[in-house]
C-alpha cells in the first residue's frame, strides 16, 4: 500500500468522525473502531499495544511514562493497524525511521493524517510563515510532534519547500511540496548530511539560531538553477535525528536547460502522485 492510498483511507476514516476542534480527540478516533484507551506502565521503549476483546471491541494501552504528544500518536497508530488491517511488528524501535518496517511506516502515515487532518491543517499552513517557529506553533495547536508537523507542513505548502529527516547523519526521509517536486529538486535518501551545512553544524553541537541561507547544490542532486535557498534546523539529540526545513524565497525558479529537463525525465520519470494539486505560490517572509 503506497503513501497516497494510506492517506486516502485515513481521510475517509476522519470523515466519519468529523473533528471540528483542536487538538482533535484521539479518544473519538478510538471510539470509531470500538476502542477504549488506557494509560498504563509499559516497558521503557514500548509505545502502545492493542488487542481485540471477545465482544469485538478493542483495548488500546499506551505508555503512561511518555508525553501526551507521543501517547496521542500511539493511539492513532494503533487505530491505523485496525483500519488498514496491518499486523503489528514492533520488533524495531518506533523512534528509528531507518529500521522501521514498511507496515509500521504506513501506520505512522495514517496516524499523522489523523492528528493533522488535511481540512484543518492545510488552511493554517497556507497562512503560516516559513521556518521552524511556525511549525512549532502548529505542533502546539494540534498537539502533535515536531516531526509529524514538519513533514506535513512541507507536503501541503504552496511554497518551494522540503522537510528532511536525517538519522545518525544520514538522510532517511524527505517530504516536498508539489511546487518543489515540479521543480525537480531531488534529495537522495541514504546520503550524508551535506558537509558544513547548517544542519551538519547543528548536529555537531552548534546552537540553532534561526534560518540561514544555504547552498542548493549541497542538498539537491545535480542542481543547476538559480534561487535563494534557506535552511532551518532542529536537532533531536536523544535519537540523533536532525530535522531540516528548506525553502526557496522565490515565487518561481528558472526552468532547467532543455538538455537538463530531458535528462531528468529520462532518469527519474514522472513525479510520484501525492494527492495535492499545484497552487500558485507567494513569497513568505522568514521567521
Amino acid at each position: 500500500m503506497d503513501e497516497l492510498a494510506v492517506a486516502m483511507k485515513a481521510r475517509d476514516f476522519i470523515a466519519k468522525c468529523s473533528p471540528l476542534s483542536l487538538p482533535v480527540s484521539v479518544d473519538a478516533y478510538a471510539g470509531q473502531i470500538g476502542g477504549v484507551v488506557k494509560s498504563e506502565a509499559l516497558q521503557e521503549n514500548e509505545d502502545a499495544w492493542s488487542v481485540q476483546l471477545p465482544n469485538g471491541k478493542y483495548r488500546i494501552c499506551v505508555n503512561c511514562a511518555h508525553n501526551s504528544r507521543r501517547q496521542r500518536f500511539s493511539v492513532c497508530h494503533e487505530v491505523a493497524h485496525v483500519v488498514l488491517e496491518i499486523t503489528a511488528d514492533h520488533t524495531s524501535p518506533s523512534w528509528s525511521f531507518a529500521r522501521r518496517p514498511p507496515g509500521e511506516i504506513a501506520c505512522d502515515i495514517f496516524a499523522a493524517e489523523l492528528l493533522l487532518p488535511h481540512k484543518l491543517f492545510k488552511p493554517r499552513v497556507d497562512a503560516a510563515d516559513m521556518g521552524f517557529n511556525a511549525i512549532s506553533e502548529l505542533a502546539d495547536e494540534f498537539d502533535a510532534s515536531l516531526m509529524s508537523t514538519g513533514s506535513r507542513f512541507a507536503t501541503f505548502s504552496r511554497e518551494l519547500c522540503a522537510f528532511v529527516l536525517s538519522e545518525g547523519g544520514k538522510v532517511r526521509y524527505s517530504s516536498r511540496s508539489t511546487s518543489l517536486r515540479d521543480a525537480r529538486a531531488w534529495i537522495r535518501s541514504g546520503s550524508d548530511l551535506p558537509k558544513d551545512s547548517y544542519s551538519a553544524r547543528v548536529r555537531a553541537g552548534e546552537a540553532s539560531s534561526g534560518p540561514e541561507e544555504a547552498d542548493p547544490d549541497q542538498w539537491f542532486e545535480d542542481w543547476d538553477r538559480e534561487g535563494s535557498l534557506y535552511e532551518d534546523v532542529r536537532q533531536l539529540g536523544q535519537w540523533d535525528q536532525t530535522l531540516t526545513l528548506l525553502w526557496f524565497d522565490d515565487e518561481n525558479l528558472p526552468p532547467p536547460q532543455a538538455e537538463r529537463a530531458r535528462w531528468e525525465e529520462d532518469t527519474y520519470g514522472l513525479r510520484e502522485l501525492d494527492g495535492n494539486l499545484p497552487w500558485p505560490g507567494k513569497s513568505k517572509r522568514r521567521r
